[in-house]
């Protein structure tokens, strides 16, 4: 299938992308474009948010070049980063209620306003966050939509560029504790009431990591 200019230009810019994560060893994974206000994989695809392009999902993830390059050399997949590996992501639904004494590292941002902090690998979701429905982390087998990928609102952008910061992921303690000072207090309600946490179910895996 021809693809047309727009695609064409985003497929190139996708495939720079992601090579340039997988140039650092950040495993990545092709996963569906976007077409008019949806996200699709392949005939019979009716998972309409962004998801993995593939039946084997993230077991592909992989940060070898060559595989890389050929999993963009035809469409103009999203970019998504295997997390759990070299590092794991903070899921913060609201962005601006986090201030730069968080941002010790990579920081991602959707154009609904959810942050993806990256951090290194390992830890456990401190008590203050995991009782919260807006906070996430997205550990092994999760993943998360990585700049330039586009949604139907924007595109996906950094908000403190890895290459700002040469690529080093901050100590995931220290940054949970900056969310702890920072985030506004959770008031927490009954269960039969509380609403999901917008922008989780969909757009990103909406588990909940605990290790």
């Amino acid at each position: 299938m021809r693809l047309g200019m727009r695609d064409e230009l985003d497929r190139v810019r996708l495939r720079r992308a992601a090579l340039a994560y997988a140039g650092h060893g950040w495993d990545v994974l092709p996963g569906a474009y976007l077409t008019r206000d949806r996200f699709f994989c392949g005939p019979g695809c009716r998972t309409v948010a962004c998801h993995p392009a593939t039946m084997d999902g993230l077991r592909l993830a992989s940060h070898e070049p060559d595989v890389v390059s050929e999993w963009w050399s035809g469409r103009p997949y999203s970019v998504l980063l295997a997390t759990g590996l070299t590092f794991d992501v903070l899921d913060v639904v609201d962005c601006a209620a986090v201030t730069p004494v968080a941002l010790r590292g990579p920081a991602a941002v959707t154009p609904s306003g959810r942050l993806m902090i990256l951090v290194r690998p390992g830890a456990t979701l401190r008590p203050e966050l995991a009782a919260r429905p807006d906070t996430v982390l997205h550990g092994p087998r999760s993943w998360i939509p990585a700049p330039s990928t586009r949604t139907p609102t924007g595109r996906v952008r950094w908000l403190v560029d890895p290459v700002a910061v040469g690529w080093r992921l901050p100590d995931p303690q220290v940054v949970q504790a900056g969310l702890v000072a920072t985030l506004p207090a959770h008031r927490a309600t009954p269960p039969a009431h509380r609403a999901t946490a917008p922008g989780h179910r969909g757009t990103a895996p909406g588990h909940r990591t605990r290790r």
